[in-house]
């Protein structure tokens, strides 16, 4: 029997799509090995938000043709996820001929799009399900590639995601994660595209006009189904709603650390990430769910030393840490993405000693206490 062997880099929305990925080959009659060395088949599941996640599955590309060149049955390299996306999103289809060019020795770039949301995965031994409810990204975040990797969002049907919920409640998960980009405008393309009935939250979405989203519908729907807790990533501050911090409050079982990203306490930084919302508004969001969800605890995304972050900007993002009492802070020294607005329109002029500095500043503040 053939075996696969799949490597995921990035998020959770990668993780969940390389379960649909083994079960694709499962269901192909192939056995999963352990490590890539002992496979027939390699699918690198890639991530390209950060040029180190990148630069680790060219490596591990390398890695594989350094031993086909030592063997006389080869494995079989796949190439996936963001860097995929990426290269066969572009119409002049001169990305995927570099990448093709580059890399020789990979035999297939698939699309994910092509491991279709039908296949029911199996999923690996861990303590919550993760359920992909939507992906790619409306919003263009100047820094971030994920619009033009992933594509315009998309969202899966309201009851597809709701009979998955309940395969994996029936299976044994007494947790369950709901994953997407931005979960908060789930559905919004179903609503615009009127592809459901359902009666759609609207939302004044900072900064960025009015959105209609069924995403608090959806996660009071399945936090009612007897999950003990029920989390979502990533959800962005400019489309939580009130009536989303009400299911929150109304459900116990819903997961009392939010994930909230903010990237940058200052405005005008802000205004260049196109990030939607100033300083005073993502602090009164804080406010009005504290206010609301008793227990609540916040984590988040900063960006460090992204260009125009002088000291004093600096200094307004370590108010917000300050000010919101974060439990963990992913941080994040900046280096511009290829092909996103940020790296063609700003120099990257802050040094990576003071980016290293204003990190270790960062860090002791907010997660010093969790090592």
């Amino acid at each position: 029997m053939k075996k696969f062997f799949v490597k995921t880099f990035g998020c959770a929305q990668n993780t969940a799509d390389s379960e649909r990925v083994k079960t694709f080959y499962w269901q192909k009659g192939f056995e999963e090995s352990k490590t890539w060395q002992e496979a027939d088949l390699v699918v690198i599941n890639t991530c390209i938000i950060r040029e180190s996640a990148e630069n680790r599955a060219y490596g591990l590309i390398n890695l594989i043709d350094k031993l086909n060149s030592k063997r006389k049955n080869k494995i079989k390299i796949i190439v996936t996820g963001c860097l995929t996306g990426l290269a066969v999103k572009d119409k002049t289809n001169k990305k995927l001929a570099y990448l093709k060019k580059r890399f020789p020795m990979v035999d297939q770039f698939l699309p994910i799009e092509k491991v279709s949301f039908k296949i029911d995965p199996i999923r690996d031994k861990r303590k919550a399900a993760l359920i992909p409810i939507s992906s790619g990204c409306d919003n263009y975040c100047s820094y971030c590639i994920v619009p033009f990797s992933r594509g315009k969002e998309i969202s899966r049907p309201f009851e597809e995601i709701i009979d998955e919920s309940k395969r994996v409640l029936e299976s044994g998960f007494k947790e369950v994660v709901l994953v997407g980009q931005n979960v908060n405008s789930y559905g919004s393309d179903l609503v615009a595209n009127s592809k459901t009935e359902m009666v759609p939250v609207v939302v004044k979405s900072m900064g960025k006009g009015r959105i209609q989203t069924l995403f608090p519908l959806l996660l009071e729907k399945v936090a009612g189904m007897g999950f003990e807790k029920v989390s979502f990533v990533s959800s962005n501050p400019w489309d939580f709603s009130d009536k989303l911090i009400e299911v929150i409050a109304k459900y116990e079982n819903i997961d009392r650390l939010l994930h909230l990203p903010f990237q940058a306490g200052d405005d005008e930084v802000l205004k260049n990430m196109s990030r939607g919302y100033t300083k005073k508004e993502y602090l009164d969001l804080v406010k009005k769910i504290k206010s609301k969800v008793k227990k609540v605890k916040f984590s988040t995304d900063i960006i460090i030393g992204f260009p125009g972050e002088d000291e004093k900007a600096f200094e307004n993002t370590v108010d917000v840490c300050k000010k919101v009492g974060f439990e963990i802070a992913y941080l994040n020294k900046y280096s511009p993405r290829k092909g996103t607005a940020s790296a063609k329109v700003f120099q990257d002029e802050i040094s990576m000693k003071e980016k290293k500095r204003r990190w270790m500043v960062l860090n002791d503040l907010v997660n010093k206490k969790i090592t």
